[in-house]
């Protein structure tokens, strides 16, 4: 939780400095795609993680493609290629919308904003709703069956 002067790329290192198991495959939205969030995951991670983050429709190829492809060309690349949709299947990007629809569900259950005035208040009302979110959770999941 950030406040409200505070984007997602920007509050990345500190989330990150919270893991302390390794990670196999790091998807964000677009908001993350950009030279610094590259740099930081490059760093931390090196080549041990697949990275997905979608790039915008204007992107280009960089510079370096020409010697070495970076985890956003070959993406640009089979976008180029297969088309944006193929590209969400074939990498997984889809598994987003697992969490999209989890989120929606906790602004559903529990609001879309916060009703605390003060930030540390603010918190406290976050992990209350994210341990109801939870306990929720835990009931079960919806199955289906094909009948047909």
């Amino acid at each position: 939780m950030t406040k409200d002067d505070v984007g997602d790329p920007t509050a990345l290192p500190g989330l990150l400095d919270q893991l302390d198991v390794p990670i196999a495959r790091f998807l964000a939205d677009g908001a993350y795609d950009g030279e610094p969030t590259n740099n930081l995951l490059k760093a931390r991670f090196g080549g041990a993680a697949e990275i997905i983050i979608p790039p915008p429709r204007n992107a280009t190829p960089s510079l370096q493609s020409t010697s070495e492809l970076s985890f956003r060309d070959r993406h640009i690349g089979e976008i180029h290629t297969h088309g944006r949709m193929a590209w969400q299947s074939s990498s997984g990007y889809n598994q987003r919308s697992r969490v999209e629809t989890q989120m929606r569900r906790c602004k559903a259950v529990i609001g879309s904003k916060l009703r605390a005035r003060s930030f540390q208040n603010q918190k406290t009302e976050a992990k209350i709703g994210v341990r109801v979110l939870n306990r929720m959770t835990e009931f079960g999941r919806p199955t289906f069956e094909r009948i047909a």
